[in-house]
């Protein structure tokens, strides 16, 4: 599942995913988001954090993943990559330098450390 996490700085989208994120949570939350926070050629800043309860990603969701990924190179100014879960910080890790924009990885005891990264 993914939420949006509410009341961030202006010009900041945020998402926490849970359980086990599908093809659904794409179309219904994520995309829209991410199209809200980018139309008219806005650059977002992107929260996303993986939960501890956080269980994985469907065949499905994993393939949107890489369509959106796609779609939305270069919208990004900034990512704060929130999460305990070490592959998926180590993944982000090794390749976050391939992203347009500044990827940075933050524990879960960091995450309004990487608020406020995002707000500045």
């Amino acid at each position: 599942m993914i939420e949006i996490i509410p009341e961030l700085e202006d010009g900041v989208l945020g998402l926490r995913a849970t359980g086990t994120v599908t093809a659904e949570d794409y179309e219904s939350t994520l995309i829209p988001a991410v199209d809200d926070a980018t139309a008219g050629g806005r650059k977002a800043k992107f929260l996303y954090v993986l939960g501890t309860d956080f269980e994985g990603y469907s065949t499905d969701a994993a393939l949107d993943d890489m369509k959106m990924g796609a779609r939305t190179w270069g919208d990004f100014e900034k990512i704060a990559f929130v999460t305990d879960h070490s592959v998926y910080r180590n993944l982000v890790q090794g390749f976050g330098f391939l992203m347009p924009g500044e990827v940075r990885v933050y524990s879960m005891s960091e995450v309004e450390t990487a608020k406020e990264w995002l707000a500045s």
